[in-house]
């Protein structure tokens, strides 16, 4: 059942200040005093600090709480190429998922630009004033090569959400999977129908966890990816079988089928014919690959998870972004490496283990949240979430050289519970204050 009509919907987005983010002064500017050191002359001594020490931007200024999501529209959620105007709302709305999850503030940069080089190029130009750039709905096989370069030669986390943040959570899920079912990573058999963004970055990842590449399957629109074919780029062809097969012949004997595609890819016959104990990730949104419902009526063995909210088990990529961005500022990561990808899929991994409150369970409507088939992945609005996530992350920066400055993890810890109390309390009394009726 839907929680909203589209009307509402739209009236979410436009009702009395247009749009979904608002830029607030956070230092008083009441006096003629406050107004010298804000602007001129006051200003100038922030700046002289700078210019002597470049680093001390990160204490002068924003920048280290500053992200850019960065579109050229071209891979909008299931929408497509609709433009940059037309994939704002998105943008924005990626903007209040870092600020309400990870209390970070965002500009979304949606620029008209086809051309990779030249979005390299414009991003490039945004180090200065950003602490980490998020690329975000950029169609494959351009992603690739703008995320590619832009970690090689900038000096800020750069990171591609659609490739690594579905790879992080469905990883996390895949490691519980595992562990309930009983199965080896190394042997079992994965059929990935999809070959965009996020199909192959979690084909990546999963390598990352122990799979090797000739256990994937991987379809995309025109069938198996297969060494006979010649029309596929270099991404594709690394995931190519020797001999071709139908979707139903991969699917027999399968362990797990990772959907990143479209509606209906498969049917209860494919369920079926699945191994013992099998996992589905249908991630296609709003319409999974098979309908839940229809695969788990196939088989009583199953584990599901999609990428919806009504079903268990939601791939939810707010369970990441947030979080590993939080924890890389933090420790002013100059990249968002494997290492720390790893870490924080290992951290929701281990936090779908713990008992869940009594107060979360009530956001979700049900009695409890306990670790099985039915719960893998931790739900996207428990607070622990950033608690868990961030810290790891922030440690794994330190561990493999990438973090610029040190913390102490366990007062990390109580700091960020402490930041996220306050940053609340702000947002709640900054949409109090327009009298919102929805």
């Amino acid at each position: 059942m839907a929680l909203y009509t589209k009307e509402e919907a739209l009236k979410y987005h436009s009702m009395k200040r247009k749009g979904k983010l608002e830029v607030v002064s956070i230092k008083p500017c009441e006096t003629q005093r406050d107004l010298s050191m804000a602007y001129t002359p006051g200003v100038a001594d922030a700046c002289r600090a700078i210019h002597a020490d470049v680093e001390k931007v990160y204490e002068y200024t924003n920048k280290g709480n500053l992200v850019a999501v960065v579109s050229n529209g071209t891979a909008v959620l299931g929408l497509g190429n609709i433009g940059p105007e037309a994939g704002k709302p998105v943008m924005e709305g990626k903007g209040v998922l870092f600020k309400i999850f990870a209390d970070i503030d965002v500009y979304d940069l949606n620029i008209r630009q086809m051309d990779p080089d030249k979005v390299i190029e414009f991003c490039k130009m945004l180090e200065p004033t950003f602490g980490g750039i998020n690329l975000e709905d950029i169609k494959a096989p351009e992603c690739f090569k703008i995320e590619q370069t832009l970690i090689k030669e900038m000096g800020i986390p750069v990171f591609h959400d659609d490739q690594h943040g579905t790879a992080i959570i469905s990883g996390a899920g895949l490691m519980n999977v595992l562990e309930i079912s009983g199965k080896n990573i190394k042997d079992i058999k994965v059929v990935v129908s999809g070959a965009g963004a996020a199909a192959i970055s979690c084909s990546r990842f999963y390598e990352a966890m122990g799979l090797d590449k000739s256990q994937i399957w991987m379809f995309d629109s025109k069938g198996l990816l297969h060494t006979g074919r010649t029309d596929m780029n270099a991404e594709k062809t690394y995931y190519a079988q020797s001999k071709a097969c139908t979707m139903a012949e991969a699917m027999t004997g399968a362990d797990m089928f990772l959907g990143l595609s479209g509606k209906d890819v498969i049917n209860a016959e494919n369920v079926k014919a699945m191994a013992k104990n099998p996992v589905i990730f249908a991630c296609a949104n709003p319409d999974p690959e098979i309908a839940y419902s229809v695969a788990k009526g196939a088989r009583t063995d199953l584990i599901m998870a999609t990428g919806r909210s009504d079903t268990p088990n939601q791939i939810n990529n707010v369970l990441g972004f947030p979080f590993i961005f939080r924890g890389a500022l933090d420790v002013r990561s100059k990249v968002i490496n494997e290492q720390m990808k790893l870490a924080a899929a290992k951290a929701l991994a281990a936090l779908a283990k713990e008992p869940v409150s009594p107060e979360v369970c009530a956001i979700y409507g049900v009695k409890e949240l306990k670790f099985g088939i039915d719960y893998i992945i931790p739900k996207a609005l428990d607070p622990r979430v950033l608690e868990w996530v961030s810290p790891a992350v922030a440690q794994a920066a330190m561990d493999s050289g990438v973090a610029t400055i040190q913390l102490d993890i366990k007062q990390y810890k109580k700091d960020l519970a402490t930041r996220m109390t306050a940053s609340k309390a702000r947002t709640k009394m900054m949409v109090d204050s327009f009298g919102y009726d929805l």
